[in-house]
C-alpha cells in the first residue's frame, strides 16, 4: 500500500496557523530593516519592497525633505498632493500644541461640539464656492467620499425616492480605497482582487481629449460628446434609479487630466434634467492648487456637495470635510427625526486639534496672499511644464495651476503607448529621485504637484531636475 502526503494542506494549515513564523522577518536595527520586517505599505509592491526598502524621510523644511543619508529632494508632489505650506510651518506647530494643551480630544455625538471645529466649519462655509448649508468632518478624503455615498442614499430614502440610489462616477477617477469609495474610484488597480465595485456603482467615459478623442473631433465636439455618454447611461439604467454623479475638478490620480472647457457645463446640464445630485471632489484641487480657492470655481461647478482634505490642514493634522446643501440638510434632517438619530459619524469627527491646525492653515491662506501666490507662479510652473514637450517621446504636457503631468509614449505622432504600460513613467520617476526632485508616475505619466509655497526659482530648480532625467532616460532608450 502507498501513502501519500497531501502537501497543500500542510502548507496551507501553516500559512493560517497563528503561530507561524514571519516569512520576512530582517535582520538587523536599521529603519529600513525594520520598516521591511513590519510595516505593510500601500500602493507598494510588497516583493519589489523587500528587496530593496523604503526611502526612509527624516525630516522636512518649506519645499524640501530629507532622507537618512543627508540628501534632500525637492519634493514635487507635496507628499500625496497635499502638503501645500510645506514642512515647516511653526504656526501650525503651534496651534496644534496649544489645542493639545487645551483639550486635546472631545468627540461630537450626542450635540457635544468644541470651540475649533466650531470656528472651523463657520470659516468653511464662508469660504464655500456655492451656498452650502452644513459641514461634515472626517479623516481623509476616503471617509468624506463614503460619508457622501451614505448620505446621498439617506437623502433619496428621506425624500421618499428609495428606487433612486446608484451614484455615477468616470473611468480613472479617484475618490478613495474604502469600499465604497474605492467603487467610485475608475480604476483597475483599486478593484481586482477586491470584489469591488460593489452594486449601485457605474462609470462614465474619462474626458481626456489628447487622448479620448476621435480622429477629427474638436474640444467641443468631444465635450458634447462625453456628455452625451453620460446621458446615454443614464437613460439605459432608469433616471428614476440614478441618485447622483461624482467628479474631480480635475482627475488627480487618473493622471492629472483636465477637461475640456465646456465640459462641466454640459455634464451639469444632463444632471439638472435628471435631477441628479452632484458632488464636486475637491479633495485634490480645494484651497488654491487651481489658481482659486476651489476648482468649483476655476471650472464652474455647481455642486450640491464638496468633499475636501489633504491642503486643508496642509496635511499637518488628519481631516477631512463634507460639504452640504440646505436641501440635503432638510432630509436628512427628516431622516433623523424619522429613526431618533443621523447614525453616522467617527470618533475622531472635528477633532479639535485637527480642527485648530486646519483653521490656522485657512488662516495662513488668507493672510499670506496664497492663492495670489498661486497665481503668480503659476504661469512660469505652466509654461515649464510645457516645455517638456521638446522631448520625443513626451506625448502631452497637461495641468492648470500647480498641478501638471507629462505623458510618456512610444510613438508621439501616433500617440502609441509604451508596452508594458507603466513601466516608462516609473524609469523617469526614478531618474528623477537621482536629480533630487520627487514626483510620481501615475502609469506612464508623471505627476508633478509642488507646495504652494513654492518660488519660480524653485520652479526652475524642479524642472531642470525633471529636464536632467528625461535626457538621460532618452538617451538609454
Amino acid at each position: 500500500m502507498t501513502t501519500t502526503t497531501d502537501t497543500t494542506a500542510d502548507t496551507t494549515a501553516d500559512i493560517a496557523s497563528p503561530t507561524a513564523a514571519p516569512t520576512n522577518t530582517a535582520l538587523g536595527n536599521s529603519a529600513a530593516s525594520r520598516d521591511i520586517a513590519s510595516v505593510l505599505h500601500p500602493y507598494t509592491n510588497f516583493t519589489t519592497h523587500e528587496k530593496t526598502g523604503p526611502m526612509v524621510i527624516t525630516k522636512g523644511n518649506g519645499i524640501y525633505v530629507t532622507d537618512d543619508n543627508g540628501r534632500d529632494y525637492i519634493e514635487g508632489m507635496a507628499g500625496l498632493w497635499c502638503t501645500s505650506l510645506g514642512f515647516s510651518e511653526k504656526r501650525l506647530v503651534a496651534a496644534a500644541t496649544k489645542q493639545l494643551e487645551t483639550l486635546p480630544f472631545y468627540h461630537h455625538f450626542a450635540s457635544r461640539s468644541t470651540n475649533p471645529t466650531i470656528d472651523l466649519a463657520a470659516k468653511l462655509l464662508e469660504l464655500a464656492p456655492v451656498p452650502m448649508s452644513k459641514v461634515f468632518f472626517a479623516n481623509s478624503g476616503s471617509e468624506a467620499t463614503d460619508s457622501a455615498i451614505k448620505m446621498v442614499w439617506y437623502y433619496h430614502n428621506a425624500i421618499g425616492q428609495p428606487e433612486k440610489k446608484k451614484i455615477i462616477s468616470r473611468k480613472r477617477g479617484y475618490h478613495g480605497v474604502t469600499v465604497a469609495s474605492a467603487s467610485l474610484t475608475g480604476l483597475p488597480g483599486n478593484h481586482k482582487l477586491f470584489d469591488l465595485p460593489i452594486d449601485r456603482i457605474l462609470h462614465t467615459e474619462t474626458p481626456h481629449f489628447w487622448r479620448e478623442a476621435q480622429p477629427y473631433e474638436t474640444e467641443e465636439d468631444f465635450a458634447t460628446r462625453m456628455a452625451e455618454s453620460l446621458e446615454d447611461l443614464i437613460q439605459a439604467e432608469g433616471p428614476e434609479t440614478v441618485a447622483a454623479f461624482i467628479a474631480e475638478p480635475i482627475m488627480g490620480a487618473g493622471g492629472v487630466v483636465v477637461p475640456p472647457r465646456t465640459y462641466f457645463d454640459k455634464i451639469q446640464e444632463v444632471l439638472n434634467r435628471y435631477d441628479i445630485l452632484f458632488i464636486a471632489d475637491e479633495v485634490i484641487c480645494g484651497f488654491g492648487r487651481t489658481g482659486r480657492m476651489f476648482g468649483t470655481e476655476t471650472f464652474r461647478l455647481k455642486p450640491d456637495m464638496i468633499t475636501v482634505a489633504k491642503q486643508l490642514s496642509s496635511a499637518y493634522q488628519p481631516i477631512s470635510a463634507l460639504f452640504i446643501n440646505e436641501k440635503i440638510y432638510q432630509a436628512l434632517k427628516k431622516g433623523a427625526d424619522e429613526v431618533g438619530a443621523f447614525g453616522h459619524g467617527f470618533t475622531y469627527s472635528g477633532h479639535p486639534v485637527a480642527a485648530a491646525v486646519a483653521l490656522e492653515t485657512l488662516k495662513i491662506y488668507e493672510e499670506d496672499g496664497i492663492v495670489d501666490h498661486v497665481r503668480h507662479v503659476m504661469g512660469h510652473f505652466q509654461q515649464r511644464l510645457r516645455d517638456l514637450s521638446k522631448f520625443e517621446n513626451v506625448g502631452e504636457t497637461r495641468g492648470k495651476g500647480l498641478i501638471g503631468a507629462f505623458e510618456l509614449v512610444a510613438d508621439k505622432c501616433a500617440k502609441t503607448p509604451f508596452t508594458p504600460v507603466g513601466w516608462a513613467g516609473k524609469a523617469v520617476a526614478e531618474l528623477c529621485l537621482k536629480e533630487g526632485v520627487i514626483l510620481r508616475a501615475l502609469g506612464d505619466s508623471v505627476a508633478i504637484c509642488p507646495p504652494l509655497i513654492i518660488t519660480d526659482p524653485q520652479i526652475d530648480a524642479m524642472f531642470d531636475g525633471v529636464e536632467a532625467a528625461l535626457t538621460k532616460w532618452h538617451k538609454a532608450i
